[in-house]
Order: C-alpha cells, then structure tokens, then sequence
C-alpha cells in the first residue's frame, strides 16, 4: 500500500480522496490554486503545496507543476479525482514515466476509450449495441451529409475528444447539419484542442443509464449495478440514481454485462463508467466511457456499501479484488442532487459570492459530500458544483421523500447566490420522475 497521495484536484472530491487515505492510514498532499489558498480542505492533507494563479490552465490544468509538487512531497502515488487531468494520458503517462503511480487506467487504455470513435471500435468488438453512426471521423460537410442520409435525420454532430456536453450538436435536415458541423468543430477544438467529429443516429427522447465498473491489474472485473443520469440539462447531469427504476431486470443485466465484456476487449482496469442510451423500447446503446471516478460514485456506494475511492487506491498499488460478482449486493435507492452555485430562472448563470448562511441537512439516510462552509467564497474560476446531496432508503418512494426534505432543511445562502436546489425539487416532485418516465430532454422542455 502507498504511504504519501498527492490529490491532484480541488474541491469536494479533494476532500472525498483526503478522508479515503486517512482511514486507510495514508498521508496526503494536497495542491491548490492561488483562489483556493485558506480552504479549510486544506488542513486535513499533511502538506499543501500551491500550484500557480486561479485560472485552471495556469495550476490544476499544468501537469508539469503538479508532478513537481508530488516529486516535492515524496509521494508514491497521484490521485486526479474527475474533471482536470483525471482523463488525460499524456499526465498518466508522465506520471508513471516519473516513476509516481497514477491512480486510474492504464494510459494505453485511456487513449482508446478517450477518443469515442475508438471506444466505439472497442464497444463492437466486444459486441457490446453501439449508435448507428459514421464508422470514424467526418472530414468535411458532404460526407456528413451521406452518412445523414444512410442512416437518417435526426442525427447527432460528436466531439471525439473530451465531455460535458461539449461540441455536441443535434441536426434535424441537410441545411441544419451543414451548419451545425461548423459549430460543433470549432467548440471541440476550442474546448478540447481536437474538432474532430462524428456522426451518430440521434436517440429521440432516451433514458441515460451508465454502469460503475471496477477492474483489477489481475484480470477481474465487476460491475457494480447501474446508474440513472436521466435528469440532465445540455448533456449536464442534475440528478442521478441507483438502481435504475423502471428498467426491466433482463435489460438491467445484459446492460452491465455488457460493460464488462467492454472493459475486459478495452485491457481496463481501476474504476470506471460506461454510458448507455435505453430508447423507448428498452434497447440500449454504448456512448462512451469515463475513465476516472464519476461526481455521481456515492449512489453506487450507498446501494453496494463499497468505498470506491478506496478500491482505486488498492488496486493502483496492485491489489487482487477479493469480491465475487455474485456476492456485489445492490440495497435499497440512493438519489444524489447536485447543488450547483447557478441561477435556474435566468438561464443557469454562474453565482459566485461569499457563504453567509449555510445549514447542511442530516438525520438517517442524509449524506452531503462537501466542502463549503459559512465564509466559503464560491470561485468563478471553476465549476459551479459546490455539494451532492445523497439520500439512501430502502425504498425509491422512502428516499424521495427523505430527499425532499433534505432540500427544504438546506440552506446556501450569500449575496447574489443561488443554487439550483429549487429547481431539484421541483424535478423530484414531478409524476415524470416519480414514474421513471423521463428522457434527458425532459427537463429542458418543462422548465
């Protein structure tokens, strides 16, 4: 087992990773920008290292300051948490070239699975249902519209690099597809330095169901159930659940097998998603893979009792999973809402400012994954996620009541701060969720 961790991240999952390594008796180093310097998060690591000014590009973004800072702390290991670095394996491959272990996949992997056109290459080798689509790249506006054609409007532009949401552009006809290509491109490369794209059939109204997998150096692999990220905005997850309800059990277990078969053809291992689309029919398409822990790992961790953050750890410093898949238990619902700093009522805008009143709710079945506190200033710099709010009950019906009053004891309050708390239970509250009826438009059109 390693003996010192640098945490390659900010935030709540740095405080998530600093409480994983205390409780397994490893010591920490964590890192921070000049606009996280005072973080409370901060005193809990046994040293803290600053990175460079607050823009992302110039500290949590700069992998050359981040392996100084581990080569500095005598660290065995890094831990990238998500968002940042966490999917970049040109970082995983430095850091294993500086002979520091990077707590993720292999690099090899990340590569392919990174770039969606190869996972999808990937997905059909391990016969796992893929999205009819281009078979590699568009390389210019007339082939786009050929594939369209083959397989049928409406179509859905992809950026084969990165995520969240990003250089994605739905086309309804030959006009809007020309057009929509253009913009797709340049978001891609603006976001991801790569405007590569693709085309794929677009899913009319599908349900987004990801599976949680974990995968050892050895050659085990389990998964361990399913997630629902339906309640989404713009491809940006709001709430997500474990199990998925409403799913038939038959689809439920060919999904996660087929993430198995998908990881093992990939030579996977350490924690990882698969995405699907379930289309109206129950049919169910692979989209790609994040090759790090997901914001929405509690859900699974509450229905399994499995500490993934620990099982990361473990088997980056070669640990056998003990665990047969037969005996992985899935009990009761969880639900996690996520708190974002953001204005629903006027088009989701960013709210930064300094905490004022902060009242976190508890009592059984309460979890709030954190690390904001009265006096905290809410960055512009980076992501408005300022908390999770998970809920765990034997039933859906019990964790949606316990979730709704969660939210109403919660309190984030300042000036000029909102959150997106209101517009969670309103969703929560709705037939449409209570049913497991939605789709990953649904929220946009009600609201």
């Amino acid at each position: 087992m390693f003996q010192r961790i640098l945490i390659a991240n900010r935030g709540e999952i740095a405080l998530r990773i600093i409480r994983a390594c205390k409780e397994l008796g490893i010591e920490t180093v964590a890192v921070y920008s000049e606009a996280d310097r005072g973080a409370h998060y901060l005193s809990l690591a046994n040293e803290a290292y600053c990175i460079g000014p607050a823009s992302a590009s110039e500290s949590y973004l700069k992998a050359e300051h981040i392996i100084a800072a581990a080569e500095l702390g005598n660290v065995q290991a890094i831990h990238p948490g998500y968002g940042f670095l966490a999917e970049n394996a040109d970082f995983a491959e430095q850091c294993r070239d500086s002979k520091i272990e990077f707590i993720g996949p292999p690099h090899e992997a990340m590569q392919k699975l990174g770039d969606k056109v190869a996972a999808r290459r990937i997905a059909l080798e391990a016969k796992v249902p893929c999205v009819p689509g281009s078979e590699g790249l568009v390389e210019n506006e007339d082939e786009a519209v050929r594939v369209a054609n083959q397989i049928g409007y409406p179509v859905l532009i992809k950026a084969t690099a990165g995520g969240g949401g990003k250089g994605i552009r739905p086309a309804f006809n030959e006009h809007n597809l020309r057009t929509e290509l253009k913009a797709a491109s340049a978001e891609a490369e603006k976001a991801f330095k790569n405007a590569g794209v693709y085309i794929e059939k677009y899913i009319e109204k599908p349900r987004h169901v990801e599976v949680q997998i974990i995968a050892d150096q050895h050659g085990n692999v389990l998964h361990l159930w399913e997630r629902d990220c339906t309640m989404q905005r713009k491809h940006q997850k709001l709430i997500e659940e474990s199990p998925a309800a409403n799913l038939p059990q038959s689809v439920r277990e060919d999904i996660c097998k087929a993430a198995v078969r998908l990881v093992k053809t990939a030579g996977y291992y350490n924690a990882g998603t698969c995405e699907f689309l379930v289309d109206k029919n129950n049919q169910f398409y692979f989209i790609e893979v994040n090759a790090r822990i997901q914001v929405e790992h509690p859900v699974t961790e509450m229905v399994t009792g499995i500490d993934l953050i620990k099982e990361q750890i473990r088997i980056a410093a070669g640990g056998v999973l003990e665990m047969k898949q037969r005996n992985v238990p899935c009990n009761g619902s969880s639900i996690e809402v996520r708190v974002n700093a953001e204005d629903p009522e006027q088009g989701f805008r960013g709210c930064p400012g300094t905490i004022t009143k902060l009242r976190i709710p508890g009592g059984n079945g309460v979890r709030f994954d954190s690390h904001i506190y009265e006096g905290y200033k809410i960055s512009p710099y980076y992501d408005s996620m300022v908390g999770k709010l998970i809920v765990h009950k034997p039933t859906r019906e019990e964790a949606i009541a316990c979730l709704k009053r969660a939210i109403d004891e919660m309190v984030v309050e300042g000036p000029g701060i909102k959150t997106t708390l209101p517009l969670a239970r309103k969703i929560i509250e709705h037939n449409v969720f209570i049913t497991a009826t939605g789709d990953t438009s649904f929220v946009e059109r009600t609201w």
